[in-house]
């Protein structure tokens, strides 16, 4: 028998992937049970059984300090209330589950595969011997290799089906190129190519991400939860694929935003790999080419709407709530307007919900618009705002702003909303629409004559901010920026609507067509702009900004519930980490070479506030949060094996 202190289990949430024998919480080290394990010689494989509890003691107070002669290196992700994850504790991993990994098994697990990186110790401890070719490779040279080949693709779904094939193959080492490339990568592996990759999701789906819960589980949903293999689950994005960026209803397709989402939490946030769960909600789809698609992978039927899916969000929210605990963090993505505002208005009392087209959104553009009044002067109740879109991110901003405003003013809500004006489908939202307008529109119906073109809602508006949000492509016409020009000095325009494709211009029309004079930022990214000489960089309100050290915030101080609050002090913390030199190239951005260090301030900022509002339940305070930030933050090195 194998000394139960070499090869038993390890409560430490760096071992991503590893499994409960109970199918409950993973068991720290006071468990009653360890597990050891039994490798005959005459056995390659070995086998796994549980030590009687009369051995307890024995098995405790054995030793279990590494060897030495061997590096170990610390990683993990934000530590629980309960203690049961100790994410910067140095200690040495078992890469087995529930048995023992043969040497080619162990080659076939994500969670602990390193490829040509295993040590000549590792191959012979773990049957690894002539299943690799004999050269040690280590990880940074790994990703010098991996970043070449993803580089070969000149097809963007080709480099998200390289990278994603990666993440299935090698997780930490697709999370270290994902880090150390996160500018090349982040279009990639999120806007503007998951885009590409939802619409197409049937076609080159290989292998199950995350957990698919349809009306056919309607009844079952907690049974559903449980049959996924990880316990300490700390965030969930969830979609039911009804308005996937601006492409529309992509049912059950939409599965490819929660998976990269969580993995921009992971890799800019630090938040675990293992704690992190996709959930795609399937109530049918009402895009005919999906339904007449033999390709397709979700339920061919019209989507449920009333009482039918009311029912079955509900019976989602309560399981997770019971399944995961208060302070599971559920970030609900791409639901379509009229679900969206209920859903969120309706559980933001009862659990830990984000809204991150309506919050994430708002709370990144309003950084940005925070950082741009350096540059244009004045403060925001000096502006005037413009919205084309009134949608949930629409209004989301709208109202961010507003709350900002209000608080840096002590203005009341509804006069400061005077200074923010909105146009939807049907033109400028007044006050004589407003018997037929969506609840979430009333608050932005002013009083002024019907305008029906956005251009002229410019020139009679006059605002000194232009926002798209209306995920309809090339809406900012050449007519538009150039009446914002004659206005503004310097006009601030913002083309959010993803992906490119659907941004409402591109930012070589928003700089030739204001004569270099505006200063710009989209949702997805633009190359460098060179007009009369000189070259602009435009900036990217991208979300991924914010959500990820938002949620690591969240997550780090316990806290219970989203307030406002919270998206306020996130905004201002990322509006601070823009400098001098980024304004100086008309950034109102920071560039995501820093974004793990971003995230840890906004994590930093967030947690501070909700210790200040009574929200958060890990006590005491730590005293130094940016500190504890990034000590919490998964860390994608490779592990010593034993």
């Amino acid at each position: 028998m194998i000394s139960s202190s070499s090869c038993s289990f390890l409560s430490n949430s760096a071992v991503a992937g590893s499994r409960s024998f109970s199918g409950g919480a993973r068991k720290g080290p006071s468990s009653p049970f360890r597990v050891v394990c039994l490798a005959p010689s005459n056995d390659r494989n070995g086998s796994v059984v549980l030590d009687s509890p009369a051995k307890k003691e024995q098995i405790r107070n054995e030793p279990t300090s590494p060897p030495a002669e061997e590096e170990t290196v610390s990683s993990g992700g934000p530590q629980d209330v309960y203690g049961e994850d100790k994410a910067t504790e140095d200690q040495f991993v078992t890469p087995w589950n529930v048995s023992v990994a043969s040497g080619y098994t162990l080659l076939r697990d994500p969670h602990f595969n390193k490829g040509l990186a295993f040590t000549e110790k590792e191959r012979d401890a773990h049957y690894l011997r002539g299943l690799l070719p004999p050269t040690v490779i280590p990880q940074e040279t790994q990703v010098k290799k991996m970043i070449q080949h993803v580089r070969q693709y000149q097809v963007p779904l080709q480099k998200y089906m390289a990278m994603m094939d990666l993440q299935e193959r090698n997780e930490r080492l697709f999370y270290k190129l994902l880090i150390e490339h996160v500018e090349e990568l982040l279009p990639v592996v999120y806007t503007p190519t998951v885009g590409e990759a939802c619409q197409k999701y049937g076609s080159i789906f290989m292998r199950p991400q995350g957990l698919y819960i349809s009306l056919k589980e309607k009844g079952r949903i907690l049974e559903v939860l449980r049959n996924w293999p990880e316990k300490n689950i700390q965030v969930i994005v969830v979609t039911d694929g009804e308005r996937i960026l601006g492409l529309g209803d992509l049912g059950c397709q939409g599965m490819g935003i929660p998976v990269g989402k969580l993995s921009l939490y992971t890799a800019l946030g630090g938040v675990r790999p293992s704690a992190c769960l996709p959930i795609t909600i399937d109530v049918g789809t009402n895009n005919e080419n999906l339904l007449n698609d033999e390709l397709y992978i979700g339920l061919k039927q019209r989507r449920a709407t009333g009482q039918e899916y009311a029912e079955l969000m509900h019976e989602f929210m309560s399981a997770v709530k019971q399944n995961y605990g208060e302070k599971v963090l559920i970030q609900f993505e791409d639901f379509a307007n009229h679900n969206a505002f209920d859903l969120l208005e309706k559980y933001r009392s009862t659990h830990l919900v984000f809204n991150d087209d309506i919050q994430g959104t708002a709370s990144v553009v309003l950084a940005g618009l925070v950082a741009a009044l350096k540059l244009v002067g004045g403060n925001l109740a000096d502006h005037r705002f413009l919205f084309l879109g009134a949608g949930e991110a629409g209004t989301g901003i709208a109202e961010l702003i507003a709350l900002e405003t209000s608080k840096q003013t002590n203005a009341p809500l509804d006069e400061v909303r005077k200074n923010i004006w909105l146009v939807d489908s049907k033109g400028l939202i007044v006050s004589s629409r407003k018997e037929s307008l969506q609840h979430f529109k009333k608050p932005w119906a002013h009083d002024h004559e019907p305008v029906h073109r956005l251009v002229d809602a410019v020139n009679k508006i006059k605002p000194t901010v232009l926002i798209g949000t209306s995920g309809q492509g090339r809406t900012f016409t050449k007519e538009v920026i150039e009446a914002m020009a004659s206005i503004n000095e310097k006009p601030i325009i913002l083309s959010l609507s993803n992906p490119t494709s659907q941004s409402e211009c591109t930012a070589e029309e928003a700089y030739k067509w204001s004569q270099g004079r505006a200063i710009f930022a989209s949702g997805s990214p633009f190359p460098p702009v060179e007009y009369e000489g000189k070259v602009f960089v435009p900036g990217q309100a991208n979300n991924a900004y914010i959500f990820p050290g938002f949620g690591l915030g969240l997550i780090m101080s316990g806290t219970i519930r989203v307030h406002d609050d919270l998206l306020l002090a996130a905004s201002e913390a990322l509006a601070a980490q823009v400098s001098e030199e980024n304004f100086e190239k008309g950034l109102i951005y920071p560039p995501f070479t820093n974004i793990r260090k971003i995230s840890a301030h906004i994590a930093a900022s967030v947690a501070a506030k909700a210790y200040e509002l009574g929200l958060a339940t890990r006590l005491p305070q730590p005293k130094d949060l940016v500190k504890f930030a990034e000590s919490c933050m998964y860390t994608p090195a490779y592990r010593s094996y034993r």
